[in-house]
């Protein structure tokens, strides 16, 4: 299945994060620099699932569902598989959130940005239920799913990751840590995937 490099890309950051994100700010950057020509768009999401999904069908709604491409990180990862199952999208998962549902069911009360430890939001109980509403059962089309998944992940399972997307284009790296904070040695396998070099 060939296909052309998306003209519309979604950045959807993780739990506790910003579009001010190292990887975000890594990735943004490289399309200003190199393609400018694509619409880039990495929202601020809301605490609250239901809304953040709001969020991302609106922004979204006038992108060519054909041309348009998400990427995501940790509970962004989650979110974008979602995305990428209703619009069919190609969609890169980077260390991604497998069941948030049951994993920040520890995270209720006030929680700080992390970019902003100033900023505080508070993560409600009834956000579980509007995570559970949103996982997929199980993804379709693994061909149009890539993964960067490091084993040395200190807050995922990469076994959890890795066997949530079965058939899809994983990077599995042997150390790493959850913020991939060696991303620029695997930002050249994102943009390959994606068709944007």
């Amino acid at each position: 299945m060939h296909r052309s490099a998306p003209s519309h890309l979604l950045y959807l950051h993780g739990f506790r994060s910003s579009p001010r994100s190292f990887k975000a700010q890594r990735m943004a950057a490289w399309m200003q620099a190199h393609r400018p020509d694509v619409t880039w768009w990495c929202p601020q999401l809301p605490p609250s699932p239901q809304a953040a999904m709001q969020l991302i069908t609106q922004g979204t709604a006038g992108w060519p569902v054909g041309r348009m491409a998400v990427v995501g990180s940790s509970l962004g990862g989650f979110y974008a598989t979602a995305v990428a199952e209703r619009s069919g999208c190609p969609a890169v998962l980077l260390n991604p959130a497998v069941d948030p549902a049951r994993d920040l069911a520890k995270y209720i009360g006030e929680q700080t940005a992390f970019h902003d430890p100033a900023q505080h939001f508070y993560f409600r109980p009834e956000f579980i239920g509007e995570l559970q509403a949103l996982t997929v059962p199980a993804i379709t089309r693994p061909e149009r799913y890539a993964a960067v998944i490091c084993k040395g992940d200190e807050v995922l399972s990469w076994q959890e990751m890795t066997g949530r997307y079965p058939g899809a284009h994983i990077r599995l790296l042997e150390g790493g840590d959850h913020a991939i904070s060696d991303f620029d040695e695997h930002l050249p396998f994102v943009l390959d995937f994606l068709h944007l070099t």
